[in-house]
């Protein structure tokens, strides 16, 4: 009898586990024949499989960027900025807006778009670093391009394209370097030939360094940042990227200004403290 028993339980889990395989095996294939289906459907470009939402097919997940405010998961109406453009060759429901990062080399503008996008791969180019960020806004899906002009001399030529259609354009300056402050006003004078119509966002980096100087250090610097963003009707940012401060919070206020959400930033002059101004 314990013999039969034995026997009886290795002839059920035999199908077992080829149900199993046979499963993982049709996983897989259903995979491979969905990506098929995909890049079948338009010219294969680098562009186009970069543009590609990393579940294709499948209904996206919840944002971070989501507004807590937003009681509805419905889709509701929003007025789309001029500078909108569909470049998602793919997915025609995905609404791209492009957003430009400008300032100095080293200043830590490709270290603040990775802690926004985090781990997708960065396309390089000529000058250019490209990252995308995918998000739900009120039941759009909504695709910021995120253009970084390096910043160093040889990048110059590529501001008119990198500017070009941009819904808003992040000047960017390190608080530890005063130098990199006195470029921003040159910085906007040049994204402004180009594109007049875009978000100006003046960003300081590296906040967290910047609490280490001496306290009249950080409020002659702060005064000269808030001068230089009024110059140029600009909201003002301290971040960090290590640490996260006001990273997110940054992508908020251009993603509430575009499209009239009902959200809005703390003003925030305290030296010492992250400041926000506008």
């Amino acid at each position: 009898m314990p013999q039969f028993c034995r026997e009886a339980g290795h002839s059920t889990t035999l199908p077992r586990r080829f149900q199993h395989r046979v499963s993982v095996i049709r996983r897989c294939l259903l995979r491979v024949i969905q990506r098929f289906v995909i890049c079948s459907g338009g010219k294969l470009t680098d562009d186009t499989c970069r543009m590609l939402p990393p579940h294709a097919g499948l209904s996206p997940p919840p944002s971070p960027m989501a507004f807590s405010g937003d009681a509805s998961h419905e889709a509701l109406p929003i007025s789309l900025p001029p500078s909108v453009f569909h470049n998602h060759v793919l997915d025609p429901d995905l609404v791209s807006l492009k957003i430009t990062l400008l300032g100095d080399c080293q200043i830590g503008k490709t270290s603040f778009l990775v802690k926004y996008v985090g781990d997708e791969q960065e396309q390089q180019g000529k000058g250019l670093n490209q990252m995308d960020k995918i998000l739900d806004v009120r039941g759009a899906r909504i695709s910021y391009c995120l253009w970084e002009v390096q910043g160093d001399g040889k990048s110059e030529e590529q501001i008119p394209m990198a500017c070009k259609d941009s819904v808003a354009i992040l000047i960017m300056f390190d608080l530890t370097s005063r130098c990199t402050l006195n470029s921003v006003l040159g910085w906007y004078k040049k994204a402004r030939k180009w594109n007049q119509t875009a978000i100006p966002v003046l960003i300081g980096t590296k906040f967290d360094e910047f609490i280490q100087l001496p306290i009249d250090l950080q409020w002659t610097i702060a005064s000269q940042a808030r001068a230089y963003a009024k110059a140029v009707n600009a909201t003002l940012f301290f971040s960090s990227a290590t640490y996260n401060i006001n990273v997110n919070k940054i992508f908020k206020f251009i993603t509430a200004k575009l499209f009239d959400l009902p959200w809005t930033v703390e003003r925030n002059l305290t030296v010492g403290e992250p400041i926000i101004d506008f």
